[in-house]
């Protein structure tokens, strides 16, 4: 009969160089794509935040501000200036839900699709130097994400 071993226990922090942290490989790595998209949002007049605000908007239309601050992980006092200075643009628009007038909803105007429509991240694909190896990693990193959040609910 064959037994696994656990996973060994990774090596205490004082004797890990932090290059070793994954929680560091991906927050430099985030910050490296802050890095990489500034000039080009800014050429557009936008934030990165804004920016995925677009692109969720463009998934789904018509997204209470309590859906889209979901899909952002943001709360709604975060995400309201952002949707304000989009508004402000003439990329979405705001209203109140004629159902219930404390919900906003958010639409996409033709301004803001005709922007995403340009795929102004694209570039960034190519400057990752992964190729199609990007996907699966995208998703790892994703389901990562999604068990660092089950396990914090779980605790608190």
């Amino acid at each position: 009969m064959e037994t696994t071993m656990p996973p060994a226990a990774p090596a205490p922090a004082k004797s890990r160089p932090l290059s070793n942290f994954l929680c560091f490989a991906v927050y430099s790595a985030n910050l490296a794509f802050g890095r990489a998209y500034k000039p080009i949002l800014d050429e557009l007049g936008l934030t990165y935040t804004q920016y995925i605000a677009l692109v969720a908007l463009a998934e789904k239309d018509e997204q209470t501000v309590g859906e889209l601050g979901e899909r952002l992980f943001l709360e709604s006092n975060t995400l309201t200036p952002i949707l304000k200075k989009l508004e402000s643009l003439g990329f979405v628009a705001r209203r109140r839900d004629p159902a219930d007038e404390r919900v906003v909803r958010i639409s996409l105007l033709p301004a803001g699709q005709t922007l995403l429509d340009k795929d102004p991240g694209a570039i960034l694909f190519e400057a990752t130097g992964m190729g199609q190896e990007i996907v699966p990693m995208q998703q790892t990193i994703a389901e990562l994400r999604d068990n660092l959040l089950r396990h914090s609910r779980g605790k608190g």
